[in-house]
């Protein structure tokens, strides 16, 4: 009997490793189908662009089977075979993405708004509430610079040793269970050259952390051959220093071929177990893989691989192996495999035709609602001609896009100005709605629009009383992080020297030894990968702080910023949120390199963070309040030379908030407005008090933060009284403050109340000089300040104030 159940289990178990092998095979053809179909989707004109996974589907698959729910990947834009296993991307979702189809519904990971190849799956409800992220797969947003899914991978896995070490955090079951979650990234052989990889990688072996990093290796970097890009011409070879030891922490390191599936499943496997049970990270090395389309859309590969290569890519193709290996071990007969291609085949095209449709459709709808309402206006206008000419254009478009309708609608409203019709009205009103739309499609969610917005938490006022201690700066700072880590079990803090010395200026001094390790840490010399250990984790429900020293230090990391935090929001539609507060310190400091204050880069980079620029500690402490307490992501740019000024211990610490994009008036005036932030504000209120005694009166405003940029239109309140504005900074000429003055010129129109010119005072166009006379030469002075207003001043009344 005991045999014969045996037996009985055995052919159970031999059914059902075939149907998985053949279903593993039925995916690779499906995910190879829609490669080449996307390819010429591309050269018909249908689709702007196309990269493709083919050539690496077997080893995508493996991932896929060790991948267990509540891990999270972080990989690049040829995975589309690991998210079609893993049931995350149907087919007609991906030619949803290729057509740039706009509908959240139809294209879940974008709503079109990148090219092909960039997955992500929706961590958020509808009201951007969390979604439990243990029962499901996750995909972090894919971003297209080369090696950038590296930095926040790690924080990915960062955040499983912090749930697993953290007692606090046992409850936050919808987040992580005890830490068994496995953060997995891909990544191209060539794109292992960049510096993000390495520093990535010494990262996640000083941390030990569950992190697998699979190298797609097909032997070439776009045009160029490997020997170019590795030295050595293998990465793990390079890397072998990595490999762990039972003396030494370190890597497992695996090396692989890519059409050998037996191989790659084992591979896998072992890599998901060492990294979840052990929490040290693996780097498997996939080879002998092939593209057999060439790197994207925008060429073909057969001008510059030899035909030896050529032929050997054909032969060694994964699909053509895995077609062999299953003939040999007789799990299926060249017919079924051969009916499972066409069955793949028939089913990529018909699931691309109904993405095609169902992209089309909404658009020809608007076309034929646009034609309507044109023509109807035609009947009545002596431009009748000119109309129905650009109607006749418009209908004759073939695969027309949303520009080609709203383009002729404009149009047609220019040449229509001058009538005056219940048709024209109608058509300005649908131009209104589309206009809306549009901006839904393709703008918004540059920031939450979530309960949890930063512009929606509640404005607190720090309460003071007589007996309030005078204290210095840092030690606002330090009550406020020592309120936050004593009642918030996710709020960690890290950054170099933040952890045993309690950071350079000492805000966290003693919080280490209070808090643990876990909670106030101290991280190498590393910024890029800082930045991502702190997206990671928040993308993963945590809330990290941050530190990057000082704010010239931030160009190391302004490319994760800006390309993957900042955007985040924005490019999921709101599918995905990293509310990672990024902590640093600048200004005044002497130095070239120290003492820079490149505020208009971080402005036009970080659009879609938030930038707070607080004068003193207090004003800092309320802004960490506002942004712990939101979704949205920032940075906060502390004073470098106010933390040993004295300042009021706020009697409600941790309780009181700063409001983003609202200005604090620091002065009144009568004469002229002089708008200002951070260090900026203490000399222009020096200024202040002594054009006073020129009988010059000048409000001074503090903007406090300049994204958002006064929402309250408190500046134009203020020119409306003075008819005459200055806008103050250190960053270089053109910089902050050329956008302060375009933010309010523009959005508060102060063009109409202004009685002389608006002008801005700034650094010089060269970074300081070392020393304090190199800082005094080099960036606004109080005597800069004087001057500059008596000047205005004189031109307005040059006998009451005279040149000098």
């Amino acid at each position: 009997m005991a045999t014969a159940e045996k037996s009985v289990k055995k052919t159970q178990d031999s059914t059902a490793d075939r149907e998985a092998v053949l279903n593993d095979f039925r995916i690779a053809l499906i995910s190879r189908h829609a490669s080449l179909m996307g390819r010429k989707e591309v050269f018909m004109g249908k689709a702007k662009f196309g990269i493709f996974g083919d050539g690496k589907e077997l080893a995508q698959i493996a991932m896929a089977r060790a991948f267990q729910k509540g891990d999270f990947r972080a990989g690049y834009y040829r995975d589309q075979t690991f998210m079609f296993a893993l049931g995350e991307l149907t087919v007609q979702q991906y030619f949803a993405q290729l057509y740039a189809h706009t509908n959240v519904e139809a294209e879940p990971a974008s709503a079109g708004r990148l090219m092909n190849g960039h997955f992500a799956t929706r961590s958020l409800n509808d009201d951007g509430s969390w979604k439990s992220l243990t029962d499901r797969y996750n995909s972090a947003a894919d971003i297209s610079p080369t090696a950038a899914q590296m930095p926040k991978l790690l924080g990915l896995a960062f955040a499983s040793k912090l749930y697993r070490e953290n007692k606090g955090l046992k409850g936050f079951k919808d987040f992580s269970i005890n830490g068994n979650e496995v953060a997995w990234g891909t990544i191209g052989n060539a794109s292992t050259s960049e510096g993000m990889f390495f520093e990535s990688i010494n990262a996640a072996g000083v941390l030990q952390v569950p992190m697998v990093t699979a190298i797609w290796d097909d032997g070439y970097g776009i045009s160029v051959p490997q020997e170019y890009h590795t030295t050595k011409g293998s990465i793990s070879e390079v890397l072998e220093g990595f490999q762990r030891n039972d003396e030494q922490k370190g890597f497992e390191i695996i090396r692989v071929k890519g059409w050998d599936y037996e191989a790659l499943f084992n591979a896998f496997q072992k890599a998901g177990n060492i990294a979840r049970s052990e929490h040290a990270p693996v780097l498997i090395h996939v080879q002998e893989m092939t593209q057999p389309q060439g790197h994207s859309t925008s060429g073909s590969h057969e001008r510059y691989k030899p035909k030896e290569r050529l032929d050997w890519e054909k032969e060694w193709d994964c699909i053509k192996q895995f077609r062999e290996y299953i003939l040999s071990r007789e799990l299926a007969s060249a017919d079924e495999l051969d009916k499972i291609d066409a069955e793949a085949k028939a089913q990529v095209k018909k699931e691309k035709e109904a993405a095609w449709n169902d992209f089309l459709g909404e658009i020809k709808d608007e076309l034929k609602e646009a034609v309507s309402l044109i023509r109807d206006a035609a009947q009545t206008s002596n431009r009748k001609v000119v109309l129905e000419q650009l109607v006749q254009d418009l209908s004759k478009t073939i695969n027309p896009i949303r520009k080609d309708v709203i383009s002729t609608v404009r149009k047609v409203l220019l040449n229509l100005r001058f009538d005056q019709s219940e048709a024209k009205n109608k058509l300005q009103t649908w131009y209104q709605q589309q206009q809306e739309k549009n901006f839904d499609r393709y703008s918004s969610h540059l920031y939450s629009q979530s309960e949890w917005s930063a512009l929606k938490v509640t404005e607190r006022l720090p309460e003071f009383s007589e007996d309030s201690s005078i204290v210095d700066g840092r030690e606002v700072l330090q009550a406020f992080f020592d309120y936050k880590l004593e009642n918030d079990p996710r709020f960690f803090a890290f950054g170099e020297d933040v952890g045993k010395i309690g950071d350079v200026n000492q805000a966290f001094a003693g919080l280490q030894a209070k808090y643990g390790d876990l909670r106030v840490s101290d991280t190498g010399i590393r910024e890029c990968t800082i930045v991502g250990q702190g997206i990671g984790a928040a993308l993963r429900g945590l809330r990290p702080v941050a530190e990057i020293q000082y704010l010239d230090y931030l160009l190391y990391g302004i490319q994760m910023l800006s390309d993957d935090l900042a955007s985040l929001q924005y490019r999921t539609k709101g599918g995905q949120k990293a509310p990672l507060i990024v902590r640093t310190r600048g200004h005044r400091l002497e130095g070239v390199w120290h003492a820079g204050s490149p505020m208009g880069m971080i402005l036009s980079a970080l659009r879609g963070m938030l930038i707070c620029v607080p004068r003193d500690m207090t004003q800092a402490a309320g802004m960490y309040n506002t942004l712990l307490q939101s979704d949205d992501p920032a940075l906060v740019i502390e004073c470098l030379n106010g933390y040993r000024l004295k300042e009021k211990m706020p009697e409600n610490m941790g309780e009181y908030t700063v409001p983003m994009g609202k200005p604090e008036v620091l002065r009144s005036g009568k004469d002229i407005t002089l708008v200002t932030y951070g260090s900026m504000c203490r000399i222009v209120l020096e200024a202040a008090e002594e054009l006073s005694e020129m009988d010059i009166d000048v409000e001074v405003i503090d903007v406090q933060t300049l994204i958002p940029f006064d929402r309250f239109g408190v500046i134009g309140e203020s020119v409306k009284k003075t008819n005459r504005v200055i806008f103050a900074d250190e960053d270089v000429p053109g910089g902050a403050s050329a956008y302060m003055l375009q933010q309010a010129i523009e959005e508060q129109q102060l063009f109409k109340f202004l009685d002389s010119e608006p002008q801005t005072l700034s650094a010089k166009a060269h970074r300081p000089a070392y020393s304090s006379d190199g800082d005094y030469f080099s960036k606004p002075s109080t005597e800069d300040v004087v001057e500059k207003v008596y000047l205005l001043m004189h031109e307005v009344n040059p006998k009451k104030f005279p040149k000098f």
